[in-house]
């Protein structure tokens, strides 16, 4: 064999040797990542190839599949009361993908899920099993009390309710909303109903109950309330503070005011300061606390963290650096804390169960198309925040506001109840702009346990009504009401 001929042979060879190696490469070790590419069209075909498991809210389904035609996705996924419960599911799209439950739970919904594989005869023939469904923890007449209070208001806003025992998410409403079934399938008009919603100004694909995070005004004076009793700060709530009203910022000539008039919050003790909402005694309590003390305690509640529940929510705010008049600001909810309703709703909750967190989780079990459980959950405490004494001792400023002060319009007759509203300025000039109005609550049994706490978020920017009517006492409170009712009515 000549030199040319050989050369040539142990080229060709090599290339084949490439070619043998680039394949076992991209069978072998890149199989499942190909196959799992958000780009493969086999892979969306088959999850639109057979009915999809449902997201089952008080026994019944909230969402189905129907077949389609002219396309190769055999299923689409449509939605029962859709626009109420979307900040829940989320959305399971054609062409947009999914979103929330749908998303986070896609594979025992859609039956890839390894533990919705029944016998090994099953496993051998490679057929993909019926999709499981995801119980949710919601109880539907609090959600459906919790959206229809917002839409009657026809506010952008948001309500989450929980059980403090357990850290159960009983409600979760956004508005405004959507259905998803409008744009899950792949066509153009669904393509063009996504893209409307999408262009809207008051986003209503944005979910403000755990996505989204504002300054939590005056409701969260119970956490301030809560730090300065339990780094003794405050010894007596019923002790006369020396927080004069107007209260003057630290380092600076700002005077901040009060609602009411000062002289009845001038050096007012905290049990009276939570009754009127006294802005001087909290930013007093707050400033003497010191930043690290009250970010230690805000932390404890759920601060400066993303929660998982199991929908990935975004992380309330408490910052570390923070000067003096900063810190005080901290202490009426205003400066740069922020935090999400569901936050809120997890310090109300916390406080209400004597000082315990519970983790918030919105899906009570997985389970398989024949109704076997795949997996539970349990109750988990995140943290001790408080101690009982203090929590208590918040619990009974709250139930005095609630019966003699600001919160008056939560009460429910025959139920002890506490509740703080709340006003938040916003903006680069706060002149400017509508407050958001906020109310947390909690409602006891006659046992003492709390089985629902709740927090209401109304943003007034839409709404036609003067800016001397808002407020967290009157928008918030007769929504916070109504679902603690609805939940009551049950346990």
């Amino acid at each position: 064999m000549n030199k040319t001929v050989r050369r040539s042979a142990v080229f060709c060879g090599l290339l084949v040797l490439a070619l043998l190696v680039r394949a076992t490469w991209v069978q072998f070790v890149q199989s499942n990542t190909l196959a799992e590419h958000d780009q493969n069209r086999r892979v969306k075909i088959a999850s639109f190839g057979q009915p999809r498991g449902d997201i089952i809210v008080g026994g019944e389904a909230i969402t189905g599949s129907v077949a389609t035609t002219g396309s190769d996705f055999k299923y689409k996924r449509v939605y029962k009361s859709g626009p109420m419960y979307a900040p829940v599911t989320g959305f399971f799209s054609q062409a947009q993908g999914s979103t929330f439950l749908e998303g986070v739970h896609d594979d025992v919904l859609s039956g890839e899920d390894s533990r919705l594989l029944g016998s090994p005869v099953d496993a051998l023939t490679g057929e993909r099993p019926k999709g499981g469904d995801v119980v949710t923890t919601i109880d539907p007449k609090a959600q459906k009390a919790a959206y229809k209070g917002l839409t009657d208001l026809d506010a952008k806003g948001a309500v989450v309710a929980l059980d403090p025992r357990s850290g159960k998410i009983l409600a979760m409403a956004s508005t405004p909303s959507y259905d998803p079934s409008v744009f899950a399938g792949i066509s153009g008009k669904d393509g063009r109903a996504f893209k409307k919603l999408n262009e809207r100004k008051d986003k209503p694909l944005n979910n403000r109950a755990f996505r989204e995070a504002y300054p939590p005004g005056s409701t969260f004076k119970i956490l301030t309330a809560a730090a300065a009793l339990e780094h003794g700060t405050v010894g007596d709530i019923n002790a006369r503070s020396g927080a004069r009203a107007p209260y003057r910022l630290p380092q600076s000539s700002t005077e901040i005011g009060n609602v009411v008039p000062n002289a009845m919050c001038d050096k007012a003790s905290m049990k009276t300061a939570m009754q009127w909402s006294c802005n001087n005694v909290f930013l007093d309590a707050a400033l003497r606390t010191g930043k690290d003390k009250m970010r230690e305690t805000a932390e404890k509640f759920g601060f400066n963290e993303e929660q998982f529940m199991p929908v990935r929510t975004a992380a309330s705010g408490y910052p570390e650096e923070l000067d003096k008049p900063q810190t005080a600001l901290t202490g009426m909810g205003q400066g740069s804390v922020t935090t999400t309703p569901l936050q809120m709703a997890m310090v109300t909750a916390g406080l209400a169960n004597d000082g315990k967190v519970m983790k918030p989780y919105l899906v009570d079990e997985l389970r398989g198309a024949d109704l076997s459980t795949i997996d539970k959950s349990e109750p988990e405490e995140l943290e001790q925040a408080v101690s009982q004494d203090t929590a208590r001792t918040v619990q009974q400023m709250m139930e005095y506001t609630v019966t003699d002060g600001t919160g008056d319009k939560v009460a429910i007759d025959g139920v002890t109840v506490g509740g703080k509203p709340g006003t938040a300025q916003h903006g680069a000039d706060v002149r400017d702009e509508r407050p958001y109005a906020w109310f947390v609550s909690y409602a006891k049994q006659s046992d003492g346990s709390s089985p629902v706490a709740v927090a209401v978020l109304v943003d007034p920017e839409d709404m036609d009504i003067s800016r001397s009517e808002i407020a967290g006492g009157k928008l918030g409170a007769p929504i916070a009401k109504a679902v603690m009712e609805a939940v009551l009515k049950k346990s």
